[in-house]
């Protein structure tokens, strides 16, 4: 029963035989459905400012299948990031636009409308020709890249790279608070970070922001690996943070976080979700020639593309970096760097394994139902996040889900062992 998954209700399930095989081993053609026609409903934003530009809408085009690599997926649930309230404004409008096209440099066409959302965990419904990994039928999540349409919408397209099968043990709005906290931490804390499943092991990680979306996934993905993990965050999310792993707590509202830092050992590695003031003083906090590395998800590449243009502004975000690096590495042998959301599916597959082993626990703070969007992005946007705001995009398919996922828990429970609630804080 724990393998039990929900059936699409509009489309067959491939043959259970190639079910079991994965994403290393399968090697069969997908078998595709005929192509669906027509509309279907989305929020989208006709142009840039504050939450009055999202609109409801029936006319946008189904995202059908244009490449032999290509997923189309039935968007069951999906979750926003600081980054959509960002996107919304305008942010990165520049750059990302020429990452859609980049002939569009050229052009001043529109990049109007925007389907904002980067989390989706849903069905597949229809897949290219040279898709090996997935049939249509399975159970999938995956983090949409910025420059691709949204989750916010009843279907979504991705390249088969970029998708993963989703954990069995978790519903679809579970499952959606993940994919794009996880590739962003993932991308952030081995690419930049130099951490690794089998170099983490007793290393000092400090999180500053940790019981955000990136911060509580971080959390459990460290001590997954065995790292000592400190958290800046406020006292009310205190527990919250501890009862996902956190070693130590610096209540930032209870005094210097500067100097609360200052009474501990010094840090192998930082991962500075804040930035502004913060990283000025935190760098201190890194243990000084010995390989020590900073790492912020707070960089100045796409503002500045925004307000000085794609050239100059790519110049100044590379100028400043370069000028961070040198005077780190000079000053205390401490490598400054920059991390990024990267997709990456088959990192989801080894996140999705954590998933069922009980080792990550989805951390949901708020669901709303489709019809309320705009709502949720205003939730988001009052700040001091407990976890991930999450949008209920099929409302009488998830409750299928549930259902199966409860069943299988129940059944796991009994057979093997006690399944982990999911973290929730209202």
């Amino acid at each position: 029963m724990a393998a039990t998954r929900l059936l699409c209700l509009s489309y067959a399930r491939a043959a259970s035989s190639s079910k079991a095989l994965g994403r290393a081993g399968w090697r069969n053609v997908c078998t595709s459905p005929s192509r669906l026609q027509g509309c279907m409903s989305a929020w989208v934003i006709d142009q840039y400012g504050t939450n009055g530009v999202l609109k409801y809408t029936e006319e946008i085009s189904i995202p059908t299948v244009s490449s032999p690599q290509e997923v189309m997926i039935k968007v069951h649930a999906a979750s926003l990031n600081p980054l959509d309230v960002s996107m919304r404004g305008g942010y990165g409008a520049k750059l990302l636009k020429l990452r859609r096209d980049p002939l569009s440099v050229m052009d001043s066409d529109s990049e109007f409308p925007l389907i904002l959302g980067r989390d989706v965990s849903g069905v597949v419904v229809d897949c290219g020709s040279e898709v090996t990994h997935f049939a249509p039928g399975d159970e999938v999540w995956a983090a949409v890249p910025p420059w691709k349409q949204g989750s916010l919408a009843e279907f979504v397209t991705l390249t088969e790279y970029e998708v993963s099968h989703k954990p069995k043990l978790l519903s679809h709005t579970e499952a959606a608070s993940i994919p794009y906290v996880a590739n962003t931490a993932l991308s952030a804390l081995v690419n930049a970070g130099g951490l690794c499943r089998d170099s983490a092991s007793n290393k000092r990680v400090l999180i500053t922001g940790g019981s955000g979306g990136v911060g509580t996934f971080t959390i459990q993905l460290l001590k997954a690996w065995g790292a000592s993990v400190t958290v800046t965050c406020s006292q009310n999310a205190e527990g919250l943070v501890r009862g996902l792993g956190a070693d130590e707590v610096v209540d930032y509202t209870a005094g210097d976080a500067a100097e609360q830092l200052e009474m501990m050992e010094k840090f192998d590695v930082i991962l500075d979700s804040v930035g502004g003031e913060t990283e000025q003083w935190v760098m201190g906090k890194l243990k000084p020639w010995s390989g020590a590395k900073y790492v912020t998800l707070v960089t100045p590449l796409l503002q500045n593309t925004d307000s000085m243009g794609l050239l100059d502004g790519a110049l100044s975000a590379v100028f400043t970096l370069n000028s961070k690096v040198t005077q780190n590495m000079i000053s205390s042998g401490i490598f400054y760097r920059w991390g990024f959301y990267a997709p990456d599916g088959p990192a989801l597959d080894e996140v999705s394994k954590l998933v069922d082993e009980g080792k990550i626990l989805p951390v949901v703070e708020a669901q709303f139902p489709f019809t309320q969007v705009p709502q949720a992005f205003q939730k988001l946007e009052e700040g001091h996040a407990r976890g991930k705001t999450v949008v209920r995009v099929a409302e009488e398919d998830d409750r299928q889900a549930e259902e199966l996922v409860q069943n299988s828990r129940t059944d796991t429970a009994e057979s093997e062992q006690e399944v982990p609630k999911t973290a929730k804080q209202h």
